[in-house]
């Protein structure tokens, strides 16, 4: 039986997710759910989507897949078809960062214990979320395509998160703290890209001197990897 295809991104989500029971919210057409299922990643899923079209194409692709008795498609808005306690975990892309942030903050007591995320945009305000909500940034990929993909797996855990210690706070919050102290090529191209980008635009009291001091000093922790 030939498996559903996934691109880049949607690989490296599918790599971070295992779990008895998983969530894919905003599932579109259920690739990922019917991967995570046929690759004994999970035991049983849930694919919620909020949109007809998307919502017909997910129950058709279960069906096609014969996984209606491990893999059930509900119809509704984020976190919301789910019942507290219900899934171990969660997969959240293709969306902006804020509108991901915007859907674990509204999700309150329905949030699993892990997060498997992947943003369209910088994933700042999701690492900002999950360090004022008691989530732990566990592992993170950075996939080339039309522009850097950020993908993150998030788990409940207590206490400050570790993979902030040691580095300038605002450039692991923007670039990842895992990403930095990896130094990936994809990551590297990204972090000069902005330093290029941003030096004509920056003057002291602007947005632009921040971010690109930010950027400065993620480059800074790049160099010291090297070394």
């Amino acid at each position: 039986m030939s498996h559903p295809p996934l691109d880049a991104r949607l690989e490296a989500v599918l790599s971070l997710i295992r779990a008895d029971t998983h969530a894919d919210i905003g599932s579109d057409h259920a690739h990922l759910p019917i991967r995570l299922i046929r690759e004994g990643r999970i035991g049983r899923g849930v694919i919620v989507e909020l949109n007809p079209g998307p919502l017909a194409l997910a129950r058709r692709n279960v069906a096609r897949a014969r996984l209606e008795g491990v893999l059930e498609v509900r119809e509704g808005d984020g976190f919301g078809p789910l019942a507290p306690g219900e899934v171990e975990s969660a997969s959240v892309t293709g969306m902006g960062a804020g509108t991901i942030a915007g859907i674990l903050r509204r999700a309150g007591e329905r949030r699993p214990p892990a997060l498997v995320l992947q943003p369209n945009d910088s994933p700042a305000p999701i690492r900002t979320w999950a360090r004022e909500h008691g989530y732990h940034l566990r592992a993170e990929r950075l996939i080339p395509g039309y522009w850097p993909y950020p993908v993150l797996r998030l788990e409940q855990a207590g206490g400050e998160d570790p993979a902030y210690a040691g580095l300038p706070l605002l450039a692991a919050l923007r670039y990842g703290p895992h990403l930095l102290r990896e130094g990936s090529p994809v990551l590297r191209r990204q972090v000069w890209n902005d330093v290029v980008r941003l030096t004509p635009l920056a003057a002291p009291g602007r947005t632009a001197q921040t971010e690109l001091d930010t950027a400065r000093a993620a480059l800074d922790v790049l160099s010291e990897s090297e070394q």
